[in-house]
């Protein structure tokens, strides 16, 4: 790494603290332009995971931005699970971010949905990419398919659930090719069903939760860390944690 690879590191991260977004992702590109991808990408890997997610969130579909097609799915997992920091409850820029980059054409989608699943919180801000999905993902894991008309069925038991994990899709994966919500939970669950089981059984929580609230039964409000405990669940066992202090502190 070269003094211009550290001086952009620091001009960066000032732009960033200062809420200048759009002038930090711009010394970013000049410098992909001006030495060429493999450098930009030397200068990504030295970034916090706090400083990568400002950017990328910011993701403007009417362009294409290199930051985005750059990043790797194990940056781009440090940035999704402390995304909540910034509290949007209408999960609008995750949900963005998410899709713009899962489904850029060069990516493995299942390489970033593991990477995502392997961190601790994973799971969780999965749960918030489909909050106002839950009844058609319930939908999903029950019969298979996205009909509005199954919305409002029987949830599958976690045993049921563990049991239907690797039964034979009802709708091919081209059927669901959307590179939005509905890809990305069937890609779930017949790609990574224990993750999908996870996710569902924290999106269950988070619905519950806030069902209470809405009911009068108690004041909602996420928690800080806005973990849900998934230790009896299969990727749960698994499931190490893997975030650095400074990705910690609010954004």
């Amino acid at each position: 790494m070269t003094q211009n690879h550290l001086a952009l590191i620091e001009k960066t991260q000032a732009l960033i603290a200062a809420g200048d977004i759009v002038a930090a992702e711009f010394a970013l590109v000049e410098l992909a332009d001006a030495e060429g991808d493999s450098a930009l990408m030397v200068v990504l890997a030295q970034l916090p995971a706090k400083d990568i997610l400002a950017v990328i969130r910011e993701y403007d579909n009417s362009k294409e931005s290199v930051i985005n097609l750059l990043v790797t799915p194990e940056q781009f997992a440090r940035a999704v699970v402390i995304e909540k920091q910034y509290k949007d409850l209408t999960r609008t820029h995750l949900r963005g971010m998410v899709n713009s980059i899962i489904f850029r054409d060069d990516a493995d989608p299942v390489a970033f949905l593991n990477a995502i699943g392997d961190l601790e919180g994973g799971s969780d801000a999965l749960a918030d990419y489909f909050s106002d999905k839950w009844s058609r993902v319930e939908a999903f894991a029950r019969c298979g398919t996205f009909e509005p008309l199954e919305d409002h069925g029987e949830m599958l038991s976690q045993t049921a659930l563990l049991g239907s994990a690797y039964a034979r899709a009802k709708l091919e994966h081209d059927e669901v090719a959307d590179r939005d919500w509905m890809e990305l939970a069937w890609l779930l669950r017949y790609e990574i069903p224990d993750l999908f089981i996870e996710m569902l059984m924290v999106l269950r929580a988070k619905a519950s939760a806030h069902e209470a609230a809405t009911a009068g039964e108690e004041d909602y409000e996420e928690d800080d860390d806005g973990k849900v405990e998934t230790g009896d669940t299969d990727r749960g066992k698994a499931t190490p944690s893997a975030r650095e202090s400074d990705e910690e502190s609010a954004i």
